[in-house]
């Protein structure tokens, strides 16, 4: 099932639920066709009423237009907790895009997409979500709630972060990953938006990723890039330009003298990286921008079903 159809129906759309909605609508309406099919019972807001249960919750206006009894699913007690974690560094508000490029096609973009998709899932299924921005500050915490009004303020934040900031901000990943983890006293389902570009020292960053796996959390680690220049470096030889958007540090150079040896030791730190959070048990996912929802979502189904 193709998710980028979908997008291309509503990119019109700068309403970030309603997007986000059009994007899981395409993708349970393609489960039933997919692997994935049996999880489409998941998003029924309603079950058959069976005779014993309390009426409590029987949707009466649904059985005046089918004459038969259902409960609303949505009013059952939450029986999961997640909380999204979103990097807004300046790297991740990279590439710059042209007028006629979806916001998701820029690192924060895709992020901020992702996590209302995401976000619509949790609603849908009346589990509680909360949210943390960090960059070379903590920005925003918002613990696990799952009120309408508590959705709407979380979109309202995510919105925001699509705006380019004014200032370089730096990854500060370690600092706040620890921040972040003394939060979640509740065991949880953690999902990280990053670009995973900071100057520390590697394993100091595990020991932190593994700090958020504390009180048996399951963590999911979306790794964002732009595949064609950060991962293959595929520029043209012109000479150019590359500026460090969080140091502003310059270097010059043909693009063509250093694509080899840059693309080798960027496939070996993206390597080392999944094997690391292999060893530590943590989810690593990597994701290129622009590209379909259908891994963010079927990771996401996955790994709930295996949380337990």
């Amino acid at each position: 099932m193709k998710i980028e159809s979908e997008i291309e129906k509503v990119s019109s759309f700068q309403h970030l639920e309603m997007l986000a909605n059009q994007v899981v609508e395409g993708f349970i309406s393609g489960m039933h066709k997919s692997p994935f099919h049996g999880f489409s019972a998941e998003f029924a807001e309603h079950k058959v009423y069976n005779a014993g249960e309390s009426t409590k919750h029987i949707d009466w206006k649904l059985f005046a237009k089918t004459d038969r009894l259902y409960t609303k699913r949505f009013e059952e007690e939450t029986n999961l907790r997640c909380h999204l974690i979103v990097d807004n560094s300046s790297s991740m508000h990279y590439p710059e895009l042209k007028s006629n490029q979806p916001f998701y096609e820029k690192k924060i973009g895709f992020a901020v997409l992702a996590s209302a998709v995401l976000m619509n899932i949790l609603k849908k299924q009346r589990d509680a979500v909360g949210l943390s921005v960090f960059s070379d500050k903590y920005e925003y915490y918002a613990p696990e709630k799952g009120s309408d009004r508590h959705h709407r303020m979380l979109l309202n934040k995510l919105e925001e972060l699509l705006v380019q900031p004014k200032v370089k901000k730096t990854t500060d990943t370690i600092t706040y990953l620890h921040q972040i983890a003394e939060k979640m006293h509740r065991r949880s389902m953690i999902i990280l938006f990053t670009d995973m570009f900071q100057t520390e020292d590697d394993e100091k960053l595990f020991n932190a990723l593994q700090h958020l796996k504390h009180n048996k959390h399951k963590v999911v680690l979306f790794h964002v890039v732009d595949n064609e220049t950060e991962l293959k470096f595929d520029f043209d030889n012109a000479p150019r330009k590359f500026i460090d958007l969080e140091s502003g540090e310059e270097v010059s150079i043909f693009a063509d003298n250093v694509k080899m040896e840059y693309e080798k030791r960027a496939t070996a730190y993206f390597k080392n990286l999944a094997l690391t959070c292999a060893k530590n048990q943590i989810k690593y996912v990597p994701v290129n921008v622009g590209d379909n929802f259908e891994k963010i979502l079927t990771t996401y189904l996955v790994e709930k079903q295996n949380f337990g």
